[in-house]
């Protein structure tokens, strides 16, 4: 499986990551990238991939010039001065210290690339603007991107998607996270480090402190890693092709780079879906104009695939009470989901498939639970992938008293579906059949929900 992994022992920003990446591609593809990426914003901006040296390692540093000024510390004048982000390699924009997140997502949709790398770039955004959101006890549409929103950060977001179209590896893994110590100063004073919106943003991820002051991850960083990797663990064994140096700004005792390898991953693997994949086609994906500010219609959107995995072993020497008492063991355990299919083993013996569905850090548990409870001496592991809706349970009012229904929603869809368990007692109390109490609550969630 053509797999990339990125080592994160220097963190991560924006710049970085498209620079491990951009090292990554043939010399045709590198001439074929900067071609687009110089086009996005002709005459306004130029990306320049430089060698660079970090304790004596040589690697590339992606720099955006702007009206022919290259953007770094100390081209911004003194005033704006607080609004630099003191980080790996992300700067503020002296022609525009702030962006509305609906002015961010239309002008990426005005940008020249495709819509798989505009929904990548504008999935990224929604991260930020999410962790922003939640840091700053803000709407999203009143978030105003300060070092995020500057146009260094969109190049590096968008060149970051192109180059994952480029390379289009199978799945994406990355090692923990180093995100550094002490403290920054940011547009909001002196915070510590992470920035409560990038520790946000990191959330569910392995992260470690390390003893370097300093920044390490940057927000940018943080979004690109938490959009496209799949999983976060320590190098697996993968046979190398290709490795690629994405050099930071400042200098570290340790070389501040960000690694990318591109290889193949012979073991087996856990699979990588992108939060967009290409077998997904968003139909019901629309961008407010400036007037239109749901608050929550950003994230409906952008739903992620479900990685699960699927463990099965045939059964044919147990009985079925020892079947059933292995199901509700494991189910009690916590599976996502667990059944029993009748099976025609060798010779035509009837068997049972034992299937049990969990999450990926839950698969040794299940294994030894399945190992040590049923007579199975092997388990097949399968990965899958699931899309899923939002649920929440809420009590409705109706002639027959309160009935717990539960309620899925997403990608422009809503379902109802009323408890069985209320449905039942109140069919029982008020001596009306089942179907009659569960179409008259349907009935009311149609029409108040």
């Amino acid at each position: 499986m053509r797999t990339l992994f990125i080592e994160c022992n220097m963190g991560a920003s924006g710049d970085m990551l498209m620079g491990a990446l951009y090292e990554l591609l043939s010399d045709s593809q590198k001439e074929s990238f900067l071609k687009t990426m110089n086009n996005l914003f002709p005459n306004q901006i130029l990306i320049q991939a430089s060698p660079s040296e970090k304790c004596g390692i040589w690697g590339t540093k992606m720099n955006v010039v702007i009206l022919g000024q290259e953007e770094s510390e100390n081209s911004v004048p003194q005033h704006f001065t607080e609004h630099t982000h003191t980080s790996n390699g992300e700067h503020a924009d002296f022609g525009h210290l702030h962006i509305s997140y609906p002015e961010m997502l239309t002008r990426i949709e005005k940008l020249p690339i495709s819509n798989t790398i505009k929904e990548h770039a504008r999935a990224v955004y929604t991260l930020i603007g999410n962790a922003e959101s939640l840091a700053h006890n803000m709407d999203i549409s009143q978030i105003h991107f300060h070092e995020v929103g500057t146009f260094d950060a969109l190049m590096d977001v968008v060149g970051c998607c192109l180059l994952m179209e480029l390379l289009h590896p199978e799945q994406i893994i990355a090692s923990p996270v180093h995100v550094g110590t002490g403290s920054v100063r940011c547009a909001h004073g002196i915070l510590p480090v992470p920035a409560p919106a990038t520790a946000e943003i990191l959330k569910d991820i392995p992260i470690y402190a390390g003893n370097i002051e300093g920044e390490l991850c940057t927000p940018t960083g943080a979004a690109l890693l938490k959009h496209f990797v799949s999983q976060f663990t320590p190098m697996p064994p993968i046979s190398v092709e290709r490795t690629g140096y994405g050099m930071g700004t400042k200098d570290f005792p340790s070389a501040n780079c960000v690694r990318a390898f591109l290889g193949t991953l012979n073991a087996l693997p856990v699979p990588a879906p992108r939060q967009l994949p290409d077998s997904f086609s968003p139909g019901i994906l629309k961008f407010p104009n400036q007037e239109e500010t749901r608050p929550d219609y950003y994230t409906e959107q952008f739903h992620s695939l479900d990685q699960i995995l699927e463990l099965s072993c045939n059964l044919d020497d147990m009985s079925p009470e020892a079947v059933s008492y292995a199901v509700t063991l494991l189910r009690e355990a916590g599976a996502l989901e667990v059944y029993t299919t009748p099976v025609y083993m060798k010779k035509n013996r009837p068997g049972t498939l034992l299937t049990v569905l969990c999450n990926l850090q839950e698969e040794s548990r299940f294994s030894r639970l399945i190992l040590t409870h049923t007579a199975t001496r092997g388990i097949r592991i399968q990965p899958c992938y699931r899309r899923t809706l939002d649920a929440q349970f809420r009590k409705i009012s109706t002639v027959y008293g309160e009935i717990t229904v539960k309620i899925s929603t997403g990608y422009g869809i809503s379902k109802f579906k009323p408890e069985y368990e209320d449905v039942a007692a109140a069919a029982r109390q008020c001596k009306v059949p089942f179907q009659t109490v569960y179409e008259t609550t349907l009935e009311v969630c149609r029409k108040k929900l």
